[in-house]
């Protein structure tokens, strides 16, 4: 993928109107769905919940791993994790062969308070898209993996 720009066709006889450009408006969608999360999961941050579904989806991590692949950096990581483990929610364990590496899992409750929330999440993308078709809600998922 490269990081050149792109011009659009229409860009040299278009004026720059914020209401029209893509961060701005990702930004705008990403706040309505912060505050739909917010409001049907106040437990929670969004980041903790992230951490807590992937875990669920792949069992132990180490910490950098689940960094990666719930798309925090190793400060956010830390205090995402931090937090759920104060809660109870994750357990760390060493590895046998390497002792720097820390495993992070889900304990039972951390399994129980995801299950919990995870069909208020389905909900929230629901209300969050619910202006889309199907469809459109489908080539939304495909067009946002292009991006990124």
């Amino acid at each position: 993928m490269s990081d050149k720009p792109v011009p659009m066709k229409t860009a040299a006889n278009t004026p720059y109107r914020l209401d029209d450009q893509v961060g701005f408006l990702l930004r705008r969608a990403q706040q309505r769905h912060l505050s739909i999360f917010s409001e049907h999961i106040p437990d929670f941050t969004p980041t903790q919940f992230a951490a807590m579904a992937k875990l669920y989806e792949t069992g132990a991590l180490s910490q950098n791993e689940l960094g990666r692949q719930a798309a925090m950096d190793a400060a956010t990581i830390k205090g995402v994790i931090d937090r759920l483990r104060k809660r109870g929610l994750i357990s760390t364990r060493r590895d046998d062969r390497d002792q720097r590496r820390i495993y992070l899992d889900l304990t039972p409750e951390g399994r129980n308070q995801y299950l919990t929330q995870v069909a208020k999440a389905a909900n929230i993308t629901a209300r969050t898209v619910s202006f889309l078709s199907d469809a459109e809600h489908a080539q939304l998922i495909s067009l946002l993996k292009k991006l990124v």
